[in-house]
């Protein structure tokens, strides 16, 4: 780190650019020789005009998004901070928005009815913040972390956050126990529901200590990586919550009509890892009631904004010329195991790409108006999650679902949808903090035929 006002040279590039270890490493790369112009001939890709739908057109769409911010509190302890975390969730009433497009000219205020918002928040201590009597900031965030899943609920009745969170807890498969969360104690976590004491330090234990949140605590700055994947977290749950709330009330068969999308991959990562496996096992579980009634898949959706991906969809879309717009439009690209590994993520492992991670498979598609997305889709079975092939059946509804990206797509921000950039204006500046839209749109949901 340089001091106050002090600047480098160029000397320290040359040097590096003239560095033996520098250039012995370069003549060491693996490099990929994959063409840079591809034969889409060869990629097999899926046009929409080649599928045919299966189902009920979705008219609705439920969008999942989170923000959080780390802000510095005075308490005369140097670092001292809380994050602030909010998950929004917006429906968007796409069968009012087909009615209004075809007006020549659209009431911003009729528009601005298609969409019902609503936001929960959770305020989490981070690095010197200590709350009533506990004795460290990680087990304040431990006990505020609980206590808001404890205190979270979709409706004005029915389970809450954490009793959504336990019923996943209860399907963890056994595996490395972590240690307790408390100091000085060596003691393996046992898992358990809601509140109870470690049997070897007699301190309290929580049942959302199995997410390990609590490793991700910086104890001498900011607690970021925490907060975020705190969000991420939050917001795989919530869908789960949302989902069981429809099963409770009867509403399983209203899932034809609506589309869940979620800013991001449909996977959790880090600590929270093992949800994934959870999530599956629940997600197949109202997946096979919902077809009972409806006879074809729940469409979950998550849509990724960059990263590689989305850096290599743009290759893709660009000639040895640099001439862009070359992918054919309403077209996907679907993507198995041994493609990711040859031309996007380099990997001989035998372990298919996101096998511990993922609760959804991804595919490129650009849209009819030329816009590129990738794409999460959320899969129910075996052979939907065989990533050793890549068939237009393994994606569920995969009509369906390109006909709502060419309708939601965002000509405003690259590889986004305005369902997503909605939900993410929410989340930044929540207007409909504790609305709970779902009690509003009830009646409207039951009407559903």
């Amino acid at each position: 780190m340089p001091f106050e006002n002090e600047y480098a040279s160029y000397e320290p590039l040359r040097r590096i650019l003239d560095s033996d270890k520098i250039n012995g490493l370069t003549k060491r790369l693996k490099v990929h020789h994959g063409p840079h112009k591809p034969d889409f001939k060869e990629l097999h890709l899926s046009s929409k005009t080649d599928l045919k739908r299966v189902g009920f057109k979705p008219d609705m769409i439920l969008a999942i998004d989170g923000s959080y911010n780390a802000r510095k509190v005075e308490n005369g302890f140097p670092g001292a901070e809380y994050g602030y975390v909010t998950i929004a969730s917006v429906l968007i009433l796409l069968e009012r928005i087909r009615e209004l497009e075809k007006q020549e000219f659209i009431n911003p205020v009729d528009y601005r009815e298609t969409e019902k918002a609503s936001s929960i928040d959770l305020v989490i201590p981070g690095c010197n913040v200590i709350i009533d009597d506990e004795d460290s900031a990680k087990s304040s965030m431990r006990r505020l972390f609980y206590e808001t899943l404890k205190g979270t609920i979709v409706f004005n009745e029915g389970e809450t956050l954490l009793e959504t969170y336990e019923e996943l807890l209860k399907n963890r498969n056994e595996g490395r126990f972590p240690k307790c969360p408390h100091d000085n104690c060596d003691h393996n976590l046992e898992f358990n529901l809601g509140q109870y004491t470690c049997p070897s330090c007699k301190n309290t234990l929580y049942s959302t200590d199995a997410l390990r949140l609590h490793e991700l605590m910086n104890d001498i700055g900011t607690c970021g990586e925490m907060y975020g994947q705190m969000m991420l977290v939050i917001e795989r749950l919530w869908l789960i919550h949302i989902l069981r709330a429809f099963e409770k009330r009867g509403w399983l068969a209203t899932l034809r009509n609506i589309v869940f999308m979620m800013d991001g991959p449909l996977a959790v990562y880090s600590t929270s890892a093992w949800l994934t496996k959870p999530i599956i096992k629940e997600l197949e579980r109202i997946n096979d009631l919902s077809r009972k009634f409806n006879n074809q898949d729940i469409i979950i959706i998550g849509i990724e904004k960059s990263g590689l991906f989305a850096n290599h969809f743009e290759d893709l879309d660009t000639s040895v010329d640099n001439i862009p717009d070359i992918f054919p439009k309403a077209n996907a690209l679907l993507l198995s195991d041994k493609y990711i590994k040859e031309n996007i993520i380099f990997s001989k492992s035998l372990k298919p790409y996101g096998l511990d991670t993922y609760f959804g498979r991804k595919f490129l598609y650009k849209t009819k108006s030329g816009y590129r997305l990738v794409v999460n889709l959320a899969v129910y079975d075996k052979f939907q999650r065989n990533t050793n092939t890549a068939t237009h059946n393994q994606y569920p509804r995969l009509k369906d679902v390109m006909d709502v990206l060419d309708q939601v797509v965002s000509n405003k921000y690259d590889n986004s949808v305005m369902p997503i950039v909605t939900a993410h204006a929410e989340a930044s500046i929540p207007l409909n903090l504790g609305r709970r839209i779902f009690e509003d749109i009830a009646r409207e949901i039951r009407e559903r035929p």
